[in-house]
């Protein structure tokens, strides 16, 4: 089977026998960016053979490009062309238990008959990388590195998480999580980039990474960011899962809600030491108004429900503009990018770790790593209060309230100055934010469109006022 497959790795025709598989295969994957846009073609750059112990099953690793009619980039979806990473599984006959990964059976080509499947679902294929790493192996261009004071044991038992939206994610023994990224862009990778950085900072907010997996490109260029392993924080509940839980019994999270604020408060703080602010002036706070407005344009013209609002909603934003015009500056550094309750991990002992730097997916890598004011990852985190708020029936908007007051206490705590002391700012990215989770909903999920619909009409009336 491994010389079968290491053929099949150079062979000219694998993308051919691969592909009315993927056709079928790839858009009902989650993490798929394309979704509602048919798949015009393939075409592969790159194809490594990973080879698990013994010779029963192999493992192939894809970048493939899916090529898509092109559409406009602020619609929130992927560009024509988007590059994918798989781990193909490829076995003679598939065991039950992984019948359910299954992608097909090629018909011709170098992989006929045989079955091809997620790898990660399968222990044995997935284990191959947690030994790349811990070896710090090149396989053809794949180079999988790490951090020789954090030392991987062998043996770690992994399993896959099935909680997974814009990637994939497998645990080793409870002791490390790997996350494989799943839409691919060359570049310094914030989801690699901000943890090191903070690892660098001492800032125990942030599980420091133990490896990584990068992809080198064929001619002059900047390396792939393919995957990123970290400790997992054994016991952990995420804040979205611990909200609702809390919720549900009546507790009062305003105690932890204070602590994730000291927590994001911490991070923000270790970010701007290690890397560089810069100040917004008036020209970009102009361009900053201007886009939230065009969002929300967007978002009006495809979501019938949101129009009555928006005169109220772009007086939020026009208020910005207005301050830019006086002379207001900002200053701006790197953050999370995509902060929210599903965001952060709250361990047994209490404390609170953030995670899944990687940004709004749906944007640009370099539009990701721009600084940013932080009260951005601020607006992130109290529209997620609200959003678990109105999880429940009724809504409890008073333990909404009162834990995004407490976020915010605790972040002051810290960072020495109170977010809500800034409401011009704060409200503009809440609106922006929330005209963001109205088109989601409409195109992803009509019956949670009243959550995000409640915080417009909010939104609206005060920035009226």
């Amino acid at each position: 089977m491994s010389d079968a497959v290491a053929r099949a790795a150079a062979h000219p025709g694998l993308l051919a026998s691969l592909e009315p598989l993927l056709r079928e295969w790839l858009p009902r994957q989650r993490w798929f960016a394309g979704k509602g846009r048919p798949v015009t073609g393939f075409s592969l750059v790159a194809a490594t053979e990973l080879l698990p112990p013994g010779g029963s099953s192999a493992l192939l690793h894809l970048l493939v490009r899916a090529h898509q009619p092109e559409i406009p980039a602020q619609g929130g979806t992927a560009h024509p062309g988007d590059c994918y990473q798989l781990l193909t599984g490829v076995r003679e006959t598939l065991p039950p238990r992984l019948a359910p990964a299954l992608i097909g059976r090629p018909q011709e080509g170098p992989l006929a008959g045989r079955a091809v499947y997620e790898g990660l679902s399968d222990p044995r294929a997935s284990a191959v990388l947690l030994e790349a790493i811990r070896a710090r192996a090149r396989i053809g261009r794949l180079r999988f590195e790490g951090d020789a004071r954090q030392p991987i044991r062998e043996g770690l038992v992994p399993r896959r998480m099935t909680s997974e939206q814009s990637n994939s994610s497998v645990v080793y023994g409870d002791t490390f999580v790997f996350k494989l990224l799943r839409r691919i862009v060359p570049g310094t990778h914030p989801d690699l980039e901000l943890p090191l950085a903070l690892a660098h900072e001492g800032c125990p907010r942030v599980p420091p990474p133990a490896g990584w997996l990068l992809a080198d490109p064929d001619g002059p260029g900047e390396a792939y960011v393919l995957g990123v392993l970290q400790p997992y924080v054994r016991g952990a509940t995420d804040g979205w899962e611990l909200a609702l839980h809390e919720l549900a019994k009546s507790e009062d999270f305003t105690p932890k809600a204070r602590a994730l604020g000291r927590a994001t408060a911490e991070v923000h703080g270790a970010l701007a030491l290690a890397l560089p602010t810069v100040t917004l002036e008036q020209h970009r706070l102009r361009l900053l108004a201007e886009g939230m407005t065009e969002r929300l344009d967007t978002a009006a013209g495809a979501v019938p429900a949101l129009r009555p609002y928006a005169p109220g909603l772009r007086s939020a934003f026009r208020a910005l503009a207005g301050l830019a015009a006086e002379g207001r500056t900002w200053t701006a550094q790197r953050i999370h990018g995509d902060l929210h309750l599903g965001q952060c991990l709250h361990s047994p002992s209490g404390a609170w770790s953030l995670i899944d730097f990687e940004g709004e997916p749906s944007k640009p890598l370099a539009e990701r790593r721009m600084p940013q004011p932080t009260l951005r990852d601020i607006a992130g985190m109290l529209r997620s209060f609200d959003y678990a708020a109105h999880s429940v029936n009724p809504p409890a908007t008073r333990w909404a309230d009162a834990c995004r007051a407490a976020y915010c206490s605790g972040y002051a705590e810290v960072a020495g100055r109170d977010p809500r002391t800034e409401p011009v700012l704060l409200r503009a990215y809440e609106t922006d934010k929330a005209v963001y989770e109205v088109l989601y909903e409409a195109r992803h999920r009509p019956d949670w469109l009243p959550v995000p619909l409640a915080a417009i009409r909010r939104l609206a009336a005060g920035a009226a006022a």
